[in-house]
């Protein structure tokens, strides 16, 4: 019987050096989409996917990553007392009741599978979900529930996958398909990290959206370092793909790379045109921009 997948992994202990000053002393994750910050989005995503235990892989400078999940006490009182009773249940559901909010210190920023391998001690014999907060997704079926979906059939290590422009494939770990589409599934034959454009095996970029396996862990815990000197998940993953045992599902919806400055922005954006309470005033505010440019 196919394990249920109850537990996602949040790799946030990188940097934000693309960010800084704004990230010297907030954290990346914390940076706002209009009015949200972009870890909620995708911790949202993960509990509509079904997921109790999120699993944050934290650094030092993060501690305001817990503080946002935990809860707030004197602010929910403080907004209580002047009758902001909407907002004091926004703030008092961020983590709805019966999910989890557990946090893992990575000592030492050694890579993306090296922040995965320090998720085992409460992962332990369970295939897990691993959500990139950087990765903004928005659509009717949000990756992890396809990723999800996709495991209950075919039990498999499971990628969330989109086509990028070929000049752009050194920037992801590329997949190379092995087979045709089943039922929206395509069989993986590897995955190579940021391989240079001439030698990419295709133009499908593996995304920030995972479901793993526990055997992942132990490929991990012997693997030298790859691309960059870290330890590379993408090559754990191409060990598994190697015997057989990954499988990808293309990426619906949009995707905003939050890792960019340009991608934050794009996601701002879209984000505030479709705000139901200032779109409207957004979407003249944008059109007379445009407007005044074009005359210029």
């Amino acid at each position: 019987m196919t394990k249920k997948i109850r537990k996602a992994v949040f790799p946030v202990a990188g940097l934000g050096t693309r960010f800084l000053p704004a990230t010297k002393a907030m954290p990346k994750e914390l940076l706002p989409i209009v009015d949200k910050p972009i870890i909620q989005y995708a911790v949202e995503e993960a509990i509509a996917a079904g997921i109790t235990d999120l699993i944050f892989v934290t650094g030092r400078t993060k501690r305001a990553i817990e503080d946002h999940f935990d809860a707030n006490l004197e602010l929910e009182s403080a907004l209580s007392a002047k009758g902001k009773d909407d907002l004091r249940e926004m703030v008092r559901n961020i983590v709805p009741e019966g999910v989890n909010c557990i946090f893992i210190r990575q000592a030492e920023a050694l890579g993306l599978g090296h922040a995965v391998l320090c998720a085992e001690p409460v992962v332990g014999n369970e295939p897990f979900a691993v959500l990139l907060a950087d990765d903004l997704i928005r659509g009717e079926t949000l990756p992890t529930q396809a990723l999800v979906t996709a495991y209950e059939k075919i039990p498999a290590t499971t990628l969330s996958v989109t086509r990028v422009p070929k000049d752009e494939v050194d920037k992801y770990g590329i997949v190379a398909p092995d087979g045709t589409v089943n039922g929206g599934i395509v069989p993986v034959a590897g995955i190579i990290e940021k391989p240079p454009v001439a030698s990419a095996p295709s133009d499908l970029a593996s995304i920030g959206r995972y479901v793993l396996e526990p055997e992942i862990f132990d490929i991990l815990r012997n693997q030298p370092p790859g691309h960059g000197g870290e330890i590379q998940l993408a090559d754990a993953i191409n060990t598994r793909a190697n015997a057989g045992k990954v499988q990808a599902v293309a990426l619906t919806g949009d995707r905003y790379d939050c890792g960019s400055k340009f991608g934050y922005l794009q996601a701002i954006v879209d984000f505030a045109l479709d705000d139901p309470n200032f779109g409207a005033d957004f979407r003249r505010f944008i059109a007379a921009r445009a407007q005044g440019l074009a005359a210029e």
